[in-house]
């Protein structure tokens, strides 16, 4: 393991590490930087959901030297000199562990529960990069906001900041018209409306990345559980009625969750509509309770697959592998967690 890997960091480097926007953006990574810890080599690691869905700290990962990785309960012998530190951060760093997603909405809701403050609130926003990138689901959710204020006119969109500025100011008179009757029926001042659409837009700018990680995940599954069942075409694998059963349950169970939280999205999709077929202050914050109380079970099975597929790819980039090998790595990588996946997406039909 490399020295430098654990030396502190300047302030400004450190923020370079804590805004680092593909860590910001992730569901399965925490750079440790937002964190107020004590001691100081820790502001260079990163928290990390590993394919057994375990958290581990990673202190250094590069394309040439890998991720090196350690158990948070192995973390006092990398940091012999700053005992009475790493004990205090300890503390927080084993709450952190029991965490099922790291992206910024599961965030938000689990440090605020379990007590921990972060550095800096830019910590817990999606990159600028990625708001852009979701411009196109936003423009789903946000076409009949639109089409309240300003009907059929067509706008141009590149950011969803472009949406809240041009509902914020609106350029006409009949638009600003709309705009009243919009704030008479969702019980808002006309000077309230801002703070109304900044909500508005981060709740829908949850559910636009979250449906974003969807859509790339549910084809990736798709292509795992065809390569991932090949083997039972294997004479020798068919005639080993363990293997059988255990390749039958992990595509049963990735299917099971793929199909159930594809469902959920629907039914946000549906609620979300029945709000502008019912405009009112009630029905916006009912659908804002629904979506964002789904953020923690929504993140952790989104993380869990996300990091089971990566791993795929990472090992069979170009698919391949005979039936023994494919076998053993679904036994050993993809099984373990499936069972708590499953559970976290179980436990959100429970949730109102």
């Amino acid at each position: 393991m490399a020295d430098t890997a654990l030396t502190d960091v300047s302030e400004g480097e450190a923020e370079v590490i804590q805004f680092d926007d593909a860590s910001r953006d992730s569901l399965h990574i925490l750079p440790m930087a937002m964190l107020p810890l004590q001691t100081p080599g820790l502001r260079r690691a990163r928290l990390i959901k590993n394919a057994r869905l375990e958290t581990v700290v990673e202190v250094f990962q590069d394309r040439s030297t890998g991720s090196g990785q350690i158990s948070p309960d192995h973390l006092g012998s990398l940091f012999p000199s700053h005992s009475k530190s790493l004990r205090v951060d300890m503390v927080q760093i084993s709450k952190l562990t029991r965490i099922n997603s790291f992206d910024v909405y599961t965030l938000r809701k689990e440090l605020r529960r379990v007590g921990i403050a972060v550095n800096d609130a830019k910590a817990l926003q999606l990159s600028d990069s990625k708001r852009a990138e979701l411009t196109g689901y936003m423009k789903d959710f946000t076409r009949p906001l639109l089409q309240q204020v300003y009907g059929g006119e067509q706008r141009q969109i590149s950011d969803v900041s472009d949406i809240l500025a041009m509902l914020a100011n609106p350029d006409r008179e009949d638009a600003l018209t709309n705009l009243r009757l919009l704030s008479e029926k969702l019980k808002v001042k006309l000077n309230e409306i801002p703070d109304f659409l900044e909500d508005y837009g981060d709740v829908f700018l949850s559910l636009a990345y979250f449906r974003s990680c969807l859509d790339g995940i549910v084809p990736e599954v798709q292509r795992f559980l065809k390569w991932a069942m090949e083997p039972k075409a294997s004479e020798l694998i068919a005639r080993d009625r363990n293997i059988m059963k255990m390749l039958s349950d992990v595509q049963s169970k990735l299917t099971s969750i793929t199909t159930l939280i594809t469902g959920r999205f629907e039914a946000f999709d549906r609620r979300s509509k029945d709000f502008w077929n019912d405009i009112s202050a009630d029905s916006f914050r009912s659908v804002r309770r629904q979506i964002e109380s789904h953020h923690v079970t929504i993140g952790g099975v989104l993380c869990g697959l996300a990091v089971k597929m990566a791993l795929w790819k990472a090992r069979f980039p170009q698919g391949g592998a005979g039936p023994n090998k494919r076998v053993e790595f679904i036994r050993s990588e993809i099984l373990p967690g499936l069972d708590h996946i499953l559970a976290i997406e179980n436990a959100a039909s429970g949730i109102k």
